[in-house]
């Protein structure tokens, strides 16, 4: 995957030749010494993990390949507080392009939107959990072509590390990996750390080692197995040079929204928090959306007779999704804290509730409270599925905006969210380059695909009313239909 590429490339995917320069040079170094990368031990600490590119094949709905791009455009026409510079003084934008504080997924139902989010989520499993033996592999290919089945998936991203870009990826099947590669950039050149290629028809795999890869190979590469991926081998084997990429997908990028209920993280702040200032922050984030919530609390509670903490999620019956928004409470209380949310009554008397009592926008938001702040803390990039699920069309805005402005998010951090809230789609927060589309294609395949792609009217400031209107398809179109006694809907 070309580093920096463009939007709308529909290029089988190639890797970098070792020494080829690509820009983007980074002006933080170390003097001597390659254990990260001729990266400086306190590099700059505003901008230091971000997500450039990311691209995806042969993984539930995505067939071909399709790469998601977080590279900003050059029209200077386009609202420049919704990107940021890498680095402070990179070279400028030829060498270091900016890059995109959001992206947006738009799209019908069962278009692919989640399953993009999903294959992030799932590379970022396979990496940080590759140390422990599994049966299968959590791959998932293109069912609807039978030429497909049988072929790998493939994942990969392009990121910028403390500094230094990384191009990483591997393909899979659910019984091994077939191919895993990562190439640095630390001075603009491609530096090849690791290949690795499985030869099926021989039943063998061939690994090639860059120069520059420091460390134990040879141990690293016979503890490989072949679920495994070799960058999780070798960093669990103390590979300090790897570390980094793999940090990045432990501690640099969250997931909402997919692979299970509601994320515990508020929750987790409020009961874990032992001086307040977490609960206070979270408070302050529901005050501030305009809930009408006086306090949080948490209080220890009894445990529950009888109900097993440990049930195993496969042995739970399919119920309604509340049902699991009041679980997630009951199990925290059962290991010993509950949370109660405070509204004020008329006549100024506290009265506390359950959060398991509160509508599902209040759930929803407080949910979305700690990872907001935490990636905004840190400069973490999070990806949302379903951002505006429950939520009133302003509260969508806000939560965006806040990974817009410079005073609420100094440290580059990055929103990329799935949406069917077109009140977003507006020059006023969305850039054109920020706007992505997909749809299934007559193959019944994914396509993703940019606003950019488009040439749109001069003047134009809101596209709003064009992809209502089905000019960037990306639209369900409902059809008239006849029940089976003849009566007619639609």
């Amino acid at each position: 995957m070309g580093a920096y590429a463009r939007r709308g490339r529909t290029k089988p995917l190639r890797r970098p030749q070792p020494g080829r320069r690509l820009p983007g040079k980074c002006p933080v170094r170390e003097s001597g010494g390659a254990a990260h990368d001729g990266v400086s031990r306190n590099p700059c600490k505003r901008l230091n993990r971000m997500l450039i590119e990311l691209a995806v094949a042969n993984y539930r709905s995505i067939k071909g390949e399709q790469r998601l791009s977080l590279v900003a455009g050059r029209d200077k026409n386009l609202r420049e507080a919704n990107t940021f510079q890498p680095e402070p003084g990179g070279g400028g934008a030829k060498k270091n392009p900016r890059l995109l504080r959001s992206a947006g997924l738009y799209g019908p139902n069962a278009s692919g939107k989640t399953n993009l989010i999903r294959a992030l989520a799932t590379m970022r499993r396979m990496v940080s959990g590759s140390g422990a033996g599994t049966d299968r592999l959590p791959v998932e290919p293109f069912l609807l072509d039978a030429a497909t089945r049988a072929q790998p998936t493939l994942f990969e991203v392009m990121v910028r590390v403390a500094g230094v870009r990384y191009q990483y990826g591997f393909s899979a099947t659910a019984k091994r990996i077939h191919d895993e590669w990562l190439f640095a950039f630390p001075k603009g050149r491609a530096q090849r750390r690791f290949e690795r290629e499985f030869f099926p028809g021989e039943d063998r795999e061939e690994f090639t080692f860059g120069e520059k890869l420091t460390g134990d190979k040879a141990i690293w590469r016979r503890a490989t197995r072949p679920d495994a991926l070799f960058l999780s081998t070798a960093v669990g084997l103390n590979s300090r040079q790897l570390q980094p990429l793999f940090d990045w997908f432990k501690d640099g990028l969250g997931v909402v929204g997919v692979d299970g209920g509601p994320p515990a993280r508020s929750l987790e702040w409020c009961q874990d928090d032992h001086n307040g200032d977490n609960k206070q922050r979270i408070l302050k984030f529901l005050q501030a959306a305009d809930f009408a919530i006086a306090d949080l609390q948490v209080e220890e509670v009894e445990e529950a007779p009888g109900f097993p903490p440990d049930l195993p999620p496969g042995d739970l019956p399919p119920l309604p999704r509340q049902f699991f928004h009041q679980l997630a409470f009951q199990i925290k209380g059962i290991q010993g804290r509950k949370l109660f949310v405070v509204h004020r009554a008329n006549d100024g008397i506290p009265v506390r509730l359950s959060l398991a009592l509160e509508s599902d926008g209040t759930q929803k938001m407080f949910h979305l409270a700690a990872p907001w702040l935490d990636a905004l803390d840190h400069g973490r990039v999070l990806f949302v599925d379903g951002l505006h699920d429950n939520l009133h069309p302003l509260l969508a805005q806000f939560l965006v905006r806040l990974f817009h402005s410079e005073e609420t998010n100094p440290k580059g951090a990055q929103l990329i969210f799935t949406t069917h809230e077109t009140s977003i789609l507006s020059d006023e927060y969305l850039r054109r380059d920020q706007i992505w589309f997909l749809e299934r294609d007559e193959n019944q395949a994914s396509r993703l695909y940019s606003l950019e792609d488009f040439k749109l009217r001069e003047g134009v400031k809101n596209p709003e009313r064009a992809y209502r209107n089905g000019r960037y398809g990306a639209l369900p179109f409902p059809r008239d239909f006849f029940d089976t006694s003849g009566v007619r809907y639609g």
